[in-house]
């Protein structure tokens, strides 16, 4: 990568995790990826958990001066989710036979914690910020750590998923599980093509809405030359390239994200909401399918210090990660950097 600030990576080793749901990761993997100086105080730390399938180079398109996340202000931690191919991950030979069944997304926050603590030794974050899975992991940390987190950003996220949302991972988890390829427990004895072909189809009348497709913004906006050649090149080519056993397991780890699991609020989802001291900024896209602005509604009635800011924007789930969508990317500016300042 070429930038005119600090970018360093790593890997944390964690030993033998165990995760909250049964089973163990050996020798757990923690990769990284940090952006800009940590400051003397120890207090300009911004921690930025990958979405579904994104490794922390997928994330670096919203850093840098003058960006959503600007790296000469801020330390931006970017920990990438386990099984998302980069840190550990099913498809690994050496996870393939006892990656865990579920590993939460509180299983990856709390390995981030102990990167953050151990590694940095920061001892509070400026913000959590994340978009999608990594929206729910952002909410995770101000609902576990809530001492530890000053802000959270909470884009085309939520705190738990919804049933609705549950319902569309189920479809995604069936058509893998139908592969002639797949063995059980999430795993595969060879890449099932056309298994992942149809997911990329699926999974493209989801994240984009129907206000998209009617104004054939695919063609318009993005260059297509008609909707078959898209679902091609942008969903099905895309899902091709990533592991199906990382698939499945990420799409697990979604489907039972829940701030309130645990002893901590024993399932309690309003109990969870009304314990975080974070100040919270809820940003939902007007059109998202599956993380709805109802949800976070929902939501902002039991949170102590919570704003919600609705991205005006007829790209559904894609709305919350602009990469060039100029006016929802000049809304989320904004915010987020209005919400830093403050």
């Amino acid at each position: 990568m070429s930038a005119t600030w600090p970018v360093t990576q790593g890997v944390f080793l964690l030993g033998d995790l165990e995760v909250e749901l049964g089973g163990t990761i050996k020798d757990a993997q923690l990769t990284w990826q940090v952006h800009g100086t940590l400051n003397e105080a120890r207090d300009n730390v911004i921690v930025y958990p990958c979405s579904y399938t994104a490794t922390h180079d997928d994330l670096a398109w919203l850093i840098g001066p003058g960006k959503v996340l600007d790296p000469t202000e801020w330390f931006i931690i970017v920990p990438d989710m386990f099984a998302n191919g980069v840190s550990s991950s099913p498809s690994q030979p050496s996870n393939h036979d006892d990656y865990p069944g579920a590993v939460t997304m509180a299983d990856n926050v709390r390995a981030q914690y102990r990167l953050v603590t151990e590694h940095f030794g920061v001892t509070r974050v400026a913000a959590t910020y994340g978009f999608s899975m990594g929206a729910g992991q952002a909410y995770h940390w101000a609902a576990l750590f809530p001492d530890f987190v000053e802000r959270a950003i909470i884009v085309c996220g939520s705190s738990r998923t919804s049933i609705h949302n549950r319902v569309f991972l189920s479809g995604l988890l069936r058509i893998l599980e139908a592969a002639p390829q797949y063995e059980g427990g999430g795993r595969f004895s060879s890449e099932p093509t056309l298994a992942l072909t149809a997911f990329g189809h699926v999974y493209a009348g989801w994240g984009l809405s129907q206000d998209f497709y009617r104004e054939r913004l695919f063609e318009t906006a993005l260059g297509a030359p008609d909707l078959e050649t898209f679902l091609h090149t942008d969903w099905a080519e895309s899902f091709a390239q990533i592991r199906a056993a990382d698939l499945y397991a990420s799409a697990v780890t979604w489907q039972e994200a829940d701030i309130s699991r645990g002893a901590m609020y024993d399932g309690d989802l309003a109990a969870a909401l009304a314990g975080i001291q974070a100040r919270v900024l809820l940003m939902p896209s007007e059109t998202d399918l599956y993380f709805r602005v109802a949800d976070n509604e929902a939501e902002l009635e039991h949170l102590r210090h919570g704003t919600l800011a609705v991205i005006p924007s007829i790209w559904g789930h894609r709305a919350g990660s602009p990469e060039g969508i100029p006016d929802d990317l000049a809304f989320l500016t904004r915010h987020v950097r209005e919400w830093l300042a403050s």
